[in-house]
């Protein structure tokens, strides 16, 4: 049982750093500016799916968000067009953050049941050793 809870809780940390590295490609590129005729960079997204062969979750791929992103007038950008015009990311901070904090807790909240596992598990040896 405690093996199951170490395993399930480490898929779960597999998973929670996943959506940590892209929430943070997300905020390092959300002022990054292109072209207008160039894709803007595109919000990464986690997808996770249970196991089906064993308990936990795995990353099932990174879908990418929406490519045309915003247009901003900056006629002194030299990436702009005949109209002053470049293209950013539509990626919201606010959101971006939120994410972070809820990936970040899942984290911690996996740490901690590995941790607790161990834990117990030694605990359990030191009684079988009759100490």
């Amino acid at each position: 049982m405690t093996f199951d809870a170490i395993g399930i809780a480490g898929t779960g940390l597999t998973v929670h750093r996943k959506w940590l590295d892209a929430l943070s490609d997300n905020i390092a590129n959300m002022n990054t500016a292109v072209a207008p005729s160039a894709e803007a960079f595109r919000e990464r997204y986690v997808t996770v799916q249970t196991s089906p062969r064993s308990p936990g979750v795995f990353v099932a791929g990174i879908e990418l968000g929406n490519a045309e992103g915003r247009l901003v007038q900056e006629p002194d950008n030299p990436l702009a067009d005949e109209n002053g015009y470049v293209r950013y990311p539509d990626i919201d901070l606010g959101d971006q953050m939120a994410q972070l904090i809820l990936a970040q807790r899942g984290y911690e909240a996996n740490a901690g049941v590995v941790d607790r596992a161990r834990s117990t598990y030694e605990a359990a040896l030191q009684i079988g050793r009759g100490r």
